[in-house]
This record gives C-alpha cells, structure tokens and sequence, in this order.
C-alpha cells in the first residue's frame, strides 16, 4: 500500500510540474488583445499602425508583426521601443532564434539558453536556469515575452485565465469538453464561441495530449 501511495505521490507531482502558463505581465502588453488605445502608448507608434495591427491580428508569431511595423517603415531600434510596450508571445519550446531575438535586450546568448533547456516545462525551471545568466530582475523581465504550453486537460483555472483575452467564460468552455482528445474537436468546440481566427490564437497557447 505505502509504494501504491508514493507511486501516486509521484504522478501528481509530475502533472504538477508539467503544467505552465504566459509569463506574468510587468507592464507588457499582449499586441493580439490591446485595445487600440493603449497599443497608442507605445513608443513610436501612430493611430495608423495602432488601427494597422488591430486590423491585421490576430498574428501567429512575432515575426508576423515585426513584418507590419517594418512595413510602416520603422527603425530596429523603434521596433525594439514598440516591443517594450507590446509584444506577441512566443512559445518558449518551439521559437526560433530570430523570434527570441527580437525581444528587447535579447541577444544570441539568451537565445542560445532558451533553446539549451527546451523542453521547458515550469516557470521554475525557467526562474532557475535562466536566472544563472542574467539575475533574478532580468529574468523576470524576459519571462513577460513567452508562454509554456498548457496541457489543456490538466491545466489550472489560475493558468488557463493567464492566456491573455481569456475570461471566466472561455475557462468554463475549456473546461467543459475534457478530456480533449484531438486539436480537430477543440477547432470544433471553441468555435461554437469565437471566430475561426480566435480559435487559432488561443491554441497556440494549449497542448492536448
């Protein structure tokens, strides 16, 4: 009996430490759910651009953004200003170098360590690699510009609601239709609720097993 207990102790312990979410905001904003008010905030940036990427979203990747704004002929030191503000997150397990690059103040160096540790599994695993190369206020700063796969079966509502532009009601729809088995049935099931566009957003921030 006690090896059954320890063996079950050690399963949850595990689906504990698999489960992740968006890095915790310090001020950074989401540029697929800013209202066009607050993407005006940034620095560098005018009512066309701000109406340019709310018309464009939702965008599958950072790079897809940096495209707009360089097309708006900013700077690389003006995008990297925008980026400081508003910023799409990139998925801490599967971007390229070039995507972690363009987060501000990232260089080949944390892109190196980004990838060195991948599969990333926790945000404690991240707070204690990354920390080792650049201090604990640095790491918290780089945190806000990624996300770790949710295992949308598992997953906490504390996680869940961490997705930017997810509410209580989009949790409970979450929720309501697990166990997810296929990417097909949450296409299905979520786009009951949002368009085919928003359902692609969200899951780029969820893993069904």
């Amino acid at each position: 009996m006690k090896s059954v207990i320890v063996v079950l102790a050690l399963a949850m312990a595990s689906a504990v430490a698999v489960e992740a979410q968006v890095g915790k905001s310090h001020g950074l904003l989401d540029a697929n759910t800013a209202s066009e008010a607050d993407l005006l905030k940034a620095p560098h940036m005018t009512a066309a651009i701000a109406k340019a990427i709310v018309a464009a979203r939702p965008f599958a990747s950072i790079t897809e953004l940096h495209k707009l704004l360089l097309s708006h002929k900013l700077t690389a030191d003006q995008t990297a200003a925008v980026y400081g503000r508003a910023f799409v997150h990139i998925n801490l397990n599967t971007a390229t170098a070039a995507e972690i690059m363009l987060i501000p103040g990232a260089g080949k160096r944390i892109a190196h360590e980004f990838e060195e540790y991948r599969p990333w599994k926790s945000w404690a695993q991240f707070d204690k690699e990354i920390s080792k190369y650049v201090g604990a206020k640095e790491t918290t700063r780089l945190a806000q510009y990624g996300f770790i796969p949710l295992n949308l079966n598992t997953a906490s509502d504390a996680d869940i609601l961490s997705i930017p532009g997810v509410g209580q009601k989009m949790l409970h729809e979450f929720k309501e239709y697990r166990p997810w088995k296929t990417t097909g049935q949450f296409d299905k099931e979520i786009g009951k609720y949002v368009d085919a566009k928003e359902v692609r957003r969200l899951a780029r921030y969820v893993t069904i097993p």
